[in-house]
């Protein structure tokens, strides 16, 4: 990452960088690079089941390492991102309820928390995204790729919620594949191994449209790059994946110029 330029990452899956904040901070200040926060599924539809303390213990820890995002997932409870359940009215009432709650404690404590629609969490698609919109005011973390993946225009949504847009992944995919996963012929994760996301411009997401809208609005917040890979035979040969993530970088940068 360093040696491609980048200046700022997500803290990663667990064991990408060292647990305890101080030391997580130290490790990237040690490669010139600042901390942003980072992914957090969490269980927020359960009326008995508050989702706070594990919030808090998370912006402990951005707070600690000087990161400032909290990007919050749907989790549905169960492992991977396969399946998701149908929410009663209740539950959704307690999924809008919690966000709120999670929201205003955020920025009480000095952080941003954005919500991520993410696919096999229980906030997917569109419609799930405009029940945000219209039943609470927690930010929106736009991932371009898992809203086009569930067969959603990140663009459109983009546009319609300007001032929401907290937070952006940018994240190209192969929309064919993707359409797969939401027939339930493939598993989403058969997809990712399959290559379903791609590089930054060569998918069928409409990048540099989304980078206008938020540019043109005055989005100040991070370009985050995400492109999942899944390696089926141990390491890749020569650069592996870096060869892709300097290609997504040269075309944000010239998105960006």
């Amino acid at each position: 990452m360093q040696s491609l330029g980048i200046v700022a990452t997500e803290f990663g899956p667990d064991g990408f960088l060292p647990e305890e904040p101080t030391e997580k901070a130290e490790f990237l200040h040690g490669y010139g690079l600042q901390a942003v926060g980072g992914f957090l599924p969490v269980v927020l539809a359960d009326p008995d089941h508050d989702p706070l303390p594990e919030v808090d213990t998370f912006i402990d820890a951005c707070l600690a390492s000087g990161a400032g995002v909290v990007v919050l997932a749907a989790s549905t409870g169960a492992d991977g991102y396969d399946a998701r359940p149908v929410l009663d009215e209740l539950q959704w009432k307690t999924l809008l309820s919690n966000l709120d709650r999670i929201a205003d404690h955020a920025e009480s404590r000095g952080v941003v928390a954005a919500i991520h629609p993410h696919m096999g969490t229980l906030v997917e698609n569109a419609d799930d995204v405009q029940r945000i919109i219209d039943g609470s005011h927690v930010g929106l973390c736009i991932d371009t790729g898992h809203l086009a993946a569930a067969g959603a225009d990140p663009v459109a949504i983009t546009l319609a919620n300007l001032d929401r847009v907290k937070h952006v992944h940018l994240k190209d995919v192969d929309a064919a594949a993707a359409a797969k996963v939401v027939s339930g012929e493939v598993t989403f994760a058969d997809a990712v191994a399959g290559g379903m996301w791609q590089v930054l411009g060569e998918g069928d997401v409409d990048i540099r449209a989304m980078i206008a809208a938020l540019r043109a609005h005055g989005y100040e917040g991070w370009w985050v790059l995400e492109q999942d890979v899944m390696f089926k035979d141990g390491a890749p040969a020569g650069e592996g994946p870096v060869a892709d993530v300097r290609s997504c970088l040269a075309f944000v940068q010239e998105a960006l110029a």
